[in-house]
């Protein structure tokens, strides 16, 4: 986003902080607000009839979320639920529809932004409908070494295996074979439970079917 931009919005948003397991908005739940995660993580879930909670979508800073819910005065069909300390940028929705109103070129790079959103759910579908498991799991630690800003290829799993495992698809008890089928492999090494350095990066991708 130019710096332009960033002045424009700054004058229209606010900020708020959740703890850790603090909802946003949960299903159900009317708003007028669109959200952008600042600082933290953010997971977008469902819950099944069975009341098994999946994963959506996981939303990292400059992430925005809650737009169906503002330009269709509809019900949030998901819950926004912080995974750690998190800080939300938010518009309401007057403040929104001015700015863009008045800005033909800011509204311009929000539905380029918007249709990228749009093909990153199209991936995800892809991601649980299509690949096996370690394809899965591939992806998902491509996205977070992109996402965590790591240092020599180290980063912090940014959930719990358990989450990890809803993320994608599948048990616990798969995620963690599968990383054991990485070390061995020599894709990755783990330091403790949550630790991960990334050692084959490319190797990594094309497992995942990346480019």
């Amino acid at each position: 986003m130019k710096v332009d931009d960033l002045h424009v919005l700054q004058k229209v948003t606010r900020s708020r902080k959740f703890q850790k397991g603090e909802f946003i908005f949960q299903e159900g739940e009317r708003s007028e607000t669109l959200f952008v995660v600042n600082e933290g993580l953010i997971k977008l879930t469902k819950m099944s009839a069975e009341g098994k909670e999946q994963i959506v979508r996981l939303l990292f800073p400059k992430d925005f979320f809650g737009l169906y819910s503002l330009l269709r005065d509809e019900k949030h069909y998901v819950n926004a639920q912080a995974v750690q300390e998190t800080v939300i940028c938010y518009i309401d929705k007057k403040d929104f529809l001015k700015t863009m109103e008045g800005n033909a070129g800011l509204s311009y790079r929000f539905l380029i932004a918007v249709n990228d959103r749009l093909y990153e759910a199209d991936e995800s579908v892809g991601l649980l409908g299509l690949l096996e498991v370690e394809q899965r799991l591939a992806r998902a630690l491509v996205l977070f070494y992109q996402k965590m800003n790591p240092q020599n290829g180290i980063f912090t799993l940014p959930i719990s295996k358990k989450d990890l495992a809803s993320y994608i698809g599948t048990t616990p008890e798969s995620v963690s074979r599968k990383l054991l089928t990485f070390i061995s492999q020599k894709l990755i090494k783990m330091d403790g439970r949550r630790k991960i350095q990334i050692l084959e990066l490319d190797q990594l991708k094309e497992i995942a079917g990346l480019d």
